[in-house]
């Protein structure tokens, strides 16, 4: 007989939450913590989502997510989590810059930022000031037309190259373009600028283990293959769900899948308004990312000025459009060195990061896809020369992860990194008032991409909850800075 992954579970509990994403775990852990009875259901064998690992033979373990996030992840992990994993969270200091237009290596911060701008671009220093200003001030209910390109047209008319400099970083943190509203760069770019670039020390596997323990401290029921089917109501709002084929009745369902997979297929669009479904339709997925993991021989590694990430691009130009073409032309590196796994054995690993298109992947034969991949593999091998000489000889272990790879794993829509655009949040906010219950935290545009971003929201959903379960005013300010 099959295992039976929800033995033992009650019939009913007060909120069930789908999916271990950062956001959903998060909520997870905030809710038990104020006192109500959790069921976290995980459909994969893993929790964390995209924040999630792998293990290879040899000793060697791979972090698929996001290399680098904000200092607000200590305020959040530290408030929200536990003093533990706040204090396993270090600055990288080592990020470049290589392309055709400059070559450069940054703390990532604001005076190193400015130092730049005014230095080896010569821009003047009021202009790079009320940039930085005009950015930090920017906020979800500031003007939604202007976009990101307009914003650096009126600051840096004809300077592509600064738009590089300035836009690169977090076209690969949440899938930003130069065509999506400004502020959703703005409030992002501000967040990295306040003091660099930080990385879980230990990697992303003691990082998902810790949040496990605390959150079965608090009294989480957390269970693993455990795919939930359907989300059920009635005129009241939420009922129950429907769990590897068992209800359960639930006063509340926060949902960490897919925006656009919670309404359409989790709970049914002739459950909501029309206009709301109008506008859920309207709501556009993110892109999706390859990924290649390559591991260096246990006695191998490379000099730390190498860096700890690497923007690099044989593109003359930024462009939107070079960036999702599967004639991939910029590559982000994120290079583990063995002293970023403390615990673990002491290996290099380095995983290579190009934003994507699902449609270039999905279609294809088992022949087509697995050719795709290997070409995958060879041309970032050609790329990574350049910093890492010989390196088709000294990595022992490379393989790919394509849209359709994340999709299959997370079921994400589309193999989606970064959830929806930022139209996205305005639907996912309003979910409860078209369904009493019904809540979502998950990657949907603005801060709510990458790891602070869906920490963040999932406090503030677990904050709604508690207030409707409880009927209190209770309020947790966000850290994002």
């Amino acid at each position: 007989m099959p295992k039976d992954f929800l033995k033992g579970a009650a019939d009913s509990c007060d909120v069930v939450v789908i999916g271990s994403g950062l956001g959903g775990l998060t909520a997870a852990n905030i809710l038990a913590r104020d006192g109500l009875s959790v069921l976290l259901c995980e459909q994969h064998y893993k929790l964390g989502g995209l924040a999630t690992w792998f293990k290879r033979p040899g000793g060697h373990i791979f972090d698929i997510s996001l290399h680098g996030f904000p200092y607000g992840m200590v305020k959040s992990c530290r408030r929200y989590w536990s003093q533990e994993i706040a204090d396993s969270i270090v600055q990288l200091h080592g990020v470049r810059f290589d392309n055709p237009m400059f070559s450069l290596t940054t703390t990532f911060d604001r005076e190193d930022f400015t130092r730049l701008l005014t230095t080896d671009f010569g821009l003047e220093l009021a202009t790079v000031n009320n940039f930085f200003d005009a950015a930090r001030s920017m906020n979800f209910y500031d003007d939604q037309t202007k976009t990101t390109r307009e914003l650096f047209d009126e600051y840096f008319p004809g300077r592509e190259d600064v738009i590089r400099l300035l836009m690169e970083p977090i076209t690969y943190a949440n899938g930003s373009t130069l065509e999506d509203p400004a502020l959703t760069y703005g409030i992002v770019f501000s967040n990295f600028m306040s003091k660099g670039v930080f990385v879980f020390q230990g990697g992303t596997d003691k990082l998902i283990k810790s949040m496990e323990k605390e959150m079965k401290a608090n009294g989480v029921d957390v269970r693993i293959n455990c795919d939930v089917e359907k989300v059920n109501v009635n005129a009241k709002g939420i009922k129950s769900v429907v769990v590897n084929g068992r209800t359960i009745e639930t006063k509340a369902v926060v949902s960490n899948s897919n925006l656009r997979a919670t309404i359409f297929s989790l709970v049914g669009e002739d459950k909501f308004d029309k206009d709301f479904i109008d506008e859920a339709k309207a709501v556009r997925l993110n892109n999706s990312s390859t990924q290649v993991y390559m591991a260096m021989a246990p006695e191998d590694t490379v000099p730390r000025d190498t860096g700890d990430l690497l923007f690099s691009s044989t593109a003359e130009r930024f462009q939107t459009e070079l960036l999702l073409s599967r004639d991939i032309t910029s590559r982000t590196f994120s290079f583990y060195y063995p002293d970023t796994r403390p615990a673990g054995k002491a290996r290099t690993l380095i995983v290579s990061s190009t934003n994507a298109n699902y449609a270039d992947w999905v279609g294809m034969t088992k022949e087509e896809y697995e050719t795709s991949k290997h070409d995958l593999v060879e041309t970032t091998f050609d790329a990574l020369e350049k910093y890492v000489p010989n390196c088709r000889e000294r990595i022992v272990h490379a393989e790919a992860a394509t849209p359709v790879t994340f999709e299959h794993y997370t079921k994400h829509v589309d193999g989606a990194s970064f959830g929806t655009k930022f139209e996205g949040l305005t639907v996912s906010r309003s979910l409860p008032e078209q369904i009493p219950g019904l809540y979502h935290a998950g990657s949907c545009g603005i801060i709510m991409s990458g790891w602070l971003g869906t920490i963040n929201y999932g406090v503030i959903v677990a904050n709604d909850v508690i207030n409707q379960l409880t009927d209190t005013s209770a309020t947790s300010p966000i850290a994002t800075t």
